[in-house]
């Protein structure tokens, strides 16, 4: 265990030296880790997209997909799916469940762009048909997120497969999981869409899937596309990706849950921990910070926070007395958006624009603010840089705060489209998937150019 220990130790200085953790690289859903952060480089603070100002470069990208893209080098990756004729989205805050009816014969394209000038270098079709299962209408039928190591990008198209891809576009493998069949608690025929993204690991890919059926965790070798294991949970549909924690004498997956929030050995699938309760509707990804594991949810009776140590053995409960459980907050988590530890403190918004801000390590709440105008609705996570959190409304504005224990918005910044996805950073240009472009962000010089200079 401690050989393996040291092996990823080291995997993880090679990733940092190669820029993985310095601000360059954003190789899957939330960056780093899923963190969400990235640092060394001066980010825009404002911009305006239908104006054109700070905008280095928007690109068209056809379909539609909440997928966000990522990065790695000059290449940006980044899924949709393609349909003729418009695809109906519905966004904001509202209570109705029923699924987008039948939308016919689909496209499930990845591209790969530059992001210098946003030109596509490559384009491939993963799959083209009629999708197998519906979709909320406030989903899509690309929502997971890609990920790349550099040497390969695995793409997740749910029921439509997983792909491997080396980063020049040639396709190593493909595998078909199966019908994944999310759905609404106690209304199977309520089809909402899939949107757990894809994790490499060294080697490795894994996949959370819980759907109506038959909800697993599996592990497979990157290079052939093989299982190498699979653990059955006892869950319902959650939306959520899973993330990784390594430490000396520990190396786990852990996913978000409503019957089965927990942790997993990373080499074996056994279950390690697990616990039960919170929103009945899991989407918000596990993130570590402080030695800790932080888990949100928010959907029917419960809007947990929990704040879990991350040796925690066997069944827990919410209660601190427990010894793993070292702190609550059972009404301020979040639905939709992952949240974000950026220096001492802990963001959670909720879909309703609900910003709270909680001293990270204890719990103590800093302060509680509307972002928005109350009917606003907010899905895309919240990402940080030089000192700023960013969060993104589905109308497409994006409120720029001044990272800290005080709640100050410093800018609100137009994107123009409708914004469901999460941002991606790289060496200080913000790249933004809206309704029908992707369009990079950065600070202009006076020459009309991006300058790229860290920040101090």
């Amino acid at each position: 265990m401690k050989r393996m220990w040291i092996r990823m130790m080291l995997v993880s200085i090679i990733l940092t030296l190669s820029g993985e953790a310095s601000g360059q690289n954003w190789p899957g859903f939330r960056g780093p880790e899923a963190r969400g952060i990235a640092e060394g480089f001066s980010t825009p603070t404002e911009w305006d997209v239908p104006q054109g100002t700070n905008v280095l470069w928007k690109k068209p990208i056809p379909g539609m997909a909440h997928s966000s893209p990522v990065i790695w080098g000059d290449r940006m990756f980044i899924a949709t799916a393609i349909r003729e004729g418009e695809s109906e989205l519905k966004v904001g805050l509202y209570g109705s469940g029923d699924s987008v009816e039948d939308e016919g014969n689909h496209q499930f394209k990845l591209y790969c762009l530059d992001v210098n000038t946003g030109d596509v270098i490559w384009e491939r079709t993963a799959f083209e048909g009629m999708p197998r299962v519906k979709r909320h209408p406030k989903s899509s039928h690309a929502n997971a997120t890609p990920m790349t190591d550099g040497e390969f990008v695995v793409v997740f198209f749910a029921s439509e497969g997983l792909y491997c891809y080396t980063i020049e576009g040639e396709k190593v493998w493909q595998r078909d999981l199966g019908v994944l069949n999310s759905t609404a608690p106690g209304s199977p025929d309520y089809q909402w869409g899939f949107a757990s993204s894809p994790i490499i690991h060294e080697d490795r890919v894994i996949v959370q899937c819980d759907v109506q059926n038959q909800s697993f965790l599996t592990m497979l070798d990157l290079k052939t596309g093989e299982e190498i294991w699979r653990t059955d949970r006892d869950e319902d549909s959650t939306w959520g990706t899973p993330c990784i924690d390594v430490r000396e004498g520990r190396s786990q997956i852990i996913c978000n849950g409503y019957k089965r929030i927990g942790g997993y050995d990373l080499e074996t699938g056994d279950a390690l921990w697990w616990m039960h309760g919170g929103g009945d509707v899991p989407v918000p990804t596990p993130i570590i910070a402080f030695d800790l594991i932080f888990i949100t949810s928010a959907h029917g009776r419960q809007k947990p926070i929990y704040a879990i140590k991350p040796d925690v053995e066997g069944e827990i409960t919410d209660d601190p007395d427990d010894g793993f459980m070292v702190w609550s907050n059972l009404k301020n988590g979040n639905y939709m958006q992952t949240p974000i530890v950026y220096g001492d403190e802990l963001y959670c918004c909720r879909d309703d624009g609900i910003l709270s801000c909680f001293d990270a390590k204890t719990g103590t709440m800093h302060y509680r603010e509307r972002l928005g105008g109350g009917g606003t609705g907010f899905s895309a996570s919240a990402v940080a840089a030089d000192g700023k959190v960013f969060i993104t409304s589905e109308e497409g504005d994006v409120l720029v705060l001044k990272a800290g224990p005080t709640f100050e918005v410093i800018a609100i910044n137009s994107m123009g489209e409708t914004c469901m996805a999460t941002p991606a950073i790289s060496k200080g240009t913000m790249y933004y998937r809206t309704r029908h472009h992707v369009v990079a962000i950065g600070e202009m010089s006076q020459n009309g150019t991006n300058d790229e200079a860290p920040g101090q």
